[in-house]
């Protein structure tokens, strides 16, 4: 099915409604990229009916927007009904599908539904590997997906060669200055601290912020820049390195509430790191409400069973018993002990 075609046939209006809530998504004004694409789905019902594949484009922008609000649920909703017309089209191999099976398996993933997650990624893989050849850098960005996937549910092995393939397709196509390469040299160096292996580990965290400061730049408010802060400032702490940790966690947690505010999940996971840190460091004081913040937003935005809770309680707990509050801290390591279970 020729979408082009059909985006002509529906008319400039829709595409330029389309290419506008894009932008606006893409420059993170999303309450104004809302209202566009809700009338680009308006314009497209009204073209072409409930069930046209265009409509399904609208409601994968849709859904984009609503889950980089923070919605979840209803960027899923949308998702899973712009599949649906997909598949009612039959227009399942088309790479749109893709993204979209990608977006809907990363919304899982960040949820750890894991289980849920791992088909549509490589459902999403295998269609775009079909379209593009088995060397396309559209490629390597669904191997990383999916290698992130296996790194995140503790299976390296699976995990390793799907993040070493995408790293040498970006290097490849894009030389070795690629932020996507440093995307993969973080993950890979994610495998290796837990294998134990610090010295390879600390050696990509080091040439990914390299990568990302030069294309970037120092002071840059790059998400994907805090991540590898973050990993690089943990890996030191494991190395009882407390004094090199804490400026790198700092700055991550500065770069996560500026990014996106003080109440978010991306918020949490930086107070969680830096509240582990004065934890290991036995700074009591400075690590409880670090960690009683960060436990509240986890609940908040992934629900009491996520793993992310999980590891927050466990910190809390320990906390609670090097202060000798020992009925406190059994009470979270039951809680926590339970979402592992659920979770195994």
């Amino acid at each position: 099915m020729n979408l082009q075609k059909i985006s002509c046939f529906i008319g400039v209006e829709w595409d330029a409604l389309q290419k506008e809530a894009r932008e606006l998504c893409n420059s993170g004004k999303y309450d104004r990229a809302l209202l566009v694409a809700q009338k680009a789905l308006q314009v497209a019902e009204k073209k072409v009916g409930l069930n046209h594949p265009n409509v399904a484009t609208t409601l994968f922008i849709l859904g984009d927007i609503y889950e980089n609000r923070g919605d979840d649920d209803s960027a899923e909703a949308l998702y899973k009904r712009a599949l649906a017309i997909y598949k009612k089209a039959k227009d399942t191999d088309n790479p749109d599908v893709a993204t979209l099976l990608s977006n809907l398996g990363l919304l899982y993933y960040t949820r750890g539904d894991y289980d849920s997650a791992e088909p549509l990624l490589k459902r999403a893989l295998a269609i775009n590997k079909k379209a593009k050849g088995p060397n396309h850098p559209n490629v390597a960005g669904f191997l990383l997906s999916l290698g992130s996937l296996y790194q995140n549910r503790g299976d390296y092995d699976s995990a390793e060669p799907l993040l070493k393939r995408a790293l040498a397709i970006y290097e490849k196509a894009n030389g070795p200055d690629d932020t996507n390469v440093a995307y993969c040299l973080d993950d890979l160096g994610d495998i290796y601290v837990k294998r134990g292996d610090y010295d390879s580990a600390e050696a990509l965290y080091k040439r990914a912020l390299a990568i990302y400061e030069k294309a970037k730049g120092p002071d840059d408010t790059f998400v994907a820049y805090s991540y590898c802060l973050d990993d690089l400032g943990r890996l030191y702490q494991t190395r009882s390195d407390y004094a090199s940790a804490e400026p790198l966690l700092k700055r991550a947690l500065t770069i996560y509430e500026k990014v996106f505010g003080p109440d978010n999940t991306f918020v949490a996971t930086g107070l969680n790191n830096l509240g582990s840190l004065y934890l290991a460091r036995s700074d009591y004081a400075s690590a409880e409400p670090l960690l009683k913040r960060a436990l509240t937003m986890f609940e908040k935005f992934l629900g009491p069973d996520h793993p992310d809770v999980a590891e927050c309680l466990e910190n809390l707990a320990r906390l609670y018993k090097a202060t000798k509050r020992i009925s406190e801290a059994n009470a979270l390591e039951k809680r926590a002990a339970r979402i592992r279970a659920i979770k195994r």
